[in-house]
């Protein structure tokens, strides 16, 4: 009996024993994989996304992540005392002497919900953790069932086992939620307060900790907590300054601003949720320099109503975007808007690109005579009569001077001899995007009418750098060109580039001394659209292309804002910056390039001149030519309809007709008919259709148009 009793006793005591030892072992083969703290560690993403420059340095940080506001991790030693005794004494005041549990406040819990039906939270911070890591083990409409909480419970045990508890503090305070979205002791010590985590003082750790219990709690709520813990600390902070803090810091959204903010434009192209680090060509020390010369310069321009800038900086052999600055930031009137890409008038920043293709077409040389005097076009939708911007009449100059001085009327003349269709072609083969035809912008393409991006105007210049070839530019590090075709010759790149680089053939307009002049060599070019609404400034060195566009994003007018006096200030300083160190210097001249001497009717008599090979003058007896180019009509243009005004007597109304080239021995026929000679002619015009033509001395015809001359409606 005595046996069997035993047994009996032996039995039950077997079954108790393994009744939670089994139930136990189920719980923890039912429960998922319990991490590491460096699983954790590392499986940890903060919602920003970082982007780096060239060197690999931090330029921007930009949040890819709306789900939670999350920082950088923090560790424990970065965290105010102040906070971490806040929290324990707020939610585990024993944490540092049970195992994951804290049995005595699970009892009195218990007894207090089965008693006085008062729910009584008793989770450790170990247990909160165990469902931050599990997310299993989260309340379901604010309630766990009793598995749940059994396997929260073992989960606790488990972390307790492999983790330190400074690990799982660190874990803990670095993936609690504090307010909203606020994850993280750093995101709710920058959202706010602005502080670092280790900065936070007592009555701001009073806030935080106050928090966590329910986040989303109203004001008055958050005060009562934060009095409470106050008081339960001997913290000795005045109620009234508690009220006053947890007011402050809840009153208002938060606004977590990025730690590094440079780039701001091209790290929403380039940053993805998916793409969480994204090295770019951008240089931060440029990038840096050229942002602060864009609002220092810019700023200076406010009484005159300019309030938005853009500047980009390129490297000529890479096509790599050092630096790129799309607005003035703050300063800004549109601050999200990107002043690089955005379309504006290009006004005289054309100019280059049509001289350069006329040079390769062998039209005209650099020191062909062009008559700047007044011009009127008539045009299907009426007459198109250009003027200088400062409404002054130079008389004849050569082609270099009329490019480098910006003067309009010769640009005009140039492109009525190649063409505005063709003129249109080269500038798609340069990269400008949505272009139209060229009967949309008539002749006043000449003067910049088309809407074109800083960043095209650029890499146009670019290519210019580059002897005429065109490739396209890179942002990402890894980028490449794309690939390389050819605009303009060698040739044409080279004198267009000696052209812009000339200080005394553009001081015709500008003068000797401006910010168009380095001390080293650069080619630079100025423009300004109709009504003064966008300022540009674009130049190259040996090495870099620098833009510069300053205006306003609403498309208001400038007062009184010149290329000179607008834009070209902040290119100086951006050149000089980038060649503070390395010289700039011109590079060889091609070998199709003839270098020859020559006699013009201008204010800068005589001097050698660049000719691509086979325009250059003949130096036999013909020394009093300026090139040896086949003269073309300039006006009137093909087809064009001259309309006579039948409120002007008829003998006060003239007509020039004007050919390029510089033979004395030109001769003008109008109707088979002999009517003077030169490179410039005045005719009464008459009504009817009419053949003009111009020959030689052996009265061979060198060029000839198709015009009508009519009344005006």
């Amino acid at each position: 009996m005595v046996m069997i009793r035993n047994r009996k006793i032996f039995y039950v005591f077997a079954f108790l024993t393994v009744l939670p030892l089994s139930i136990y072992a189920f719980i923890i083969s039912s429960t998922s994989h319990i991490p590491e703290f460096k699983e954790v560690l590392q499986s940890y993403r903060k919602s920003d996304a970082v982007l780096k420059d060239r060197h690999g340095e931090i330029i921007h940080e930009l949040r890819v992540d709306y789900k939670a506001r999350r920082l950088d991790w923090t560790g424990l030693d970065d965290i105010s005392q102040y906070l971490i005794k806040a929290i324990i004494h707020s939610e585990d005041k024993r944490f540092y002497s049970h195992n994951g549990v804290d049995i005595l406040a699970f009892l009195r819990a218990s007894l207090q919900n089965l008693i006085w039906d008062k729910k009584i939270g008793a989770s450790t911070i170990t247990m909160q953790l165990a469902s931050m890591i599990n997310g299993d083990l989260k309340p379901v409409k604010g309630r766990r069932s009793i598995s749940k909480k059994l396997k929260q419970i073992i989960t606790a045990w488990e972390i307790e086992k492999r983790w330190s508890k400074k690990q799982i503090l660190e874990a803990y305070l670095n993936l609690v939620y504090f307010r909203g979205e606020l994850q993280g002791v750093a995101a709710a010590s920058r959202g706010l307060f602005q502080k670092k985590p280790d900065s936070l003082n007592l009555e701001e750790s009073l806030v935080i900790a106050s928090l966590i219990r329910s986040p989303n709690a109203g004001i008055g709520e958050i005060i009562k907590r934060a009095k409470a813990l106050n008081l339960t600390m001997a913290g000795g902070i005045p109620d009234e300054r508690v009220e006053d803090i947890v007011r402050q810091s809840l009153s208002a959204p938060y606004r977590i601003m990025p730690a590094v903010a440079m780039a701001a434009h091209v790290a929403r192209y380039l940053l993805r949720d998916e793409d969480r680090e994204v090295r770019c060509t951008l240089d931060r020390h440029i990038q840096g320099f050229v942002t602060g010369v864009l609002k220092e310069y810019v700023s200076r321009l406010k009484n005159q109503n300019v309030i938005d800038g853009a500047a980009i900086v390129v490297d000529n052999r890479t096509g790599n975007i050092l630096a790129y600055v799309g607005n003035t930031g703050s300063d800004s009137s549109y601050v999200y808007v990107d002043g690089i890409q955005a379309k504006r008038q290009a006004g005289s920043t054309l100019k280059p690109f049509l001289y350069a293709h006329a040079f390769d077409r062998q039209l005209i040389t650099p020191a062909s005579e062009l008559v700047d005097s007044p011009l009127d076009v008539t045009t299907d939708r009426g007459t198109y009569r250009p003027e200088n911007y400062d409404r002054d009449y130079k008389g004849p100059v050569t082609a270099r001077i009329a490019l480098a001085s910006s003067l309009n009327i010769p640009a005009v003349k140039v492109l009525m001899l190649l063409g505005h269709d063709e003129f249109v072609d080269k500038l798609n083969e340069l990269g400008f995007s949505d272009l139209k035809d060229g009967e949309y912008y008539g002749y006043s393409l000449a003067l910049g009418t088309v809407d074109v991006s800083l960043y095209e105007l650029v890499n146009a210049y670019r290519t210019m750098a580059n002897e005429g070839v065109y490739s396209s530019l890179n942002i990402l590090q890894e980028g490449k060109n794309g690939e390389k075709k050819r605009v303009f010759s060698k040739e044409a790149s080279f004198i267009i580039s000696d052209i812009l680089s000339d200080r005394d053939a553009r001081s015709l307009t500008f003068g000797l001394e401006n910010h168009l002049s380095t001390r080293f060599w650069s080619a630079v070019k100025t423009g300004t659209s109709k009504d003064m609404r966008d300022n540009w400034c674009i130049g190259f060195t040996d090495r870099y292309t620098v833009g510069v566009w300053v205006g306003n994003f609403s498309g208001e007018s400038m007062w009184n804002v010149s290329g000179v006096s607008g834009a070209a200030p902040v290119w100086h300083e951006i050149v000089r910056y980038l060649h503070r160190d390395t010289p700039s210097i011109r590079r060889p001249k091609p070998q199709g390039i003839v270098v020859s001497k020559v006699f013009t009717g201008n204010r800068h008599n005589g001097g050698m001149e660049f000719f691509i090979k086979g325009t250059e003058p003949s130096m036999v007896g013909r020394e009093d030519r300026t090139d040896t180019i086949k003269p073309m009509i300039i006006y009137p243009v093909k087809d064009m309809i001259i309309a006579l005004d039948p409120d002007i007597p008829s003998q006060y109304q003239k007509v020039f007709f004007e050919c390029s080239g510089g033979a004395k021995d030109i001769k003008w026929v109008l109707n088979n008919s002999v009517i003077g000679e030169g490179r410039v002619i005045k005719w009464s015009p008459e009504e009817g259709q009419h053949r003009l033509k111009i020959v030689d001395k052996d009265n061979v015809t060198l060029h000839e148009v198709d015009f009508r001359v009519g009344l005006s409606m």
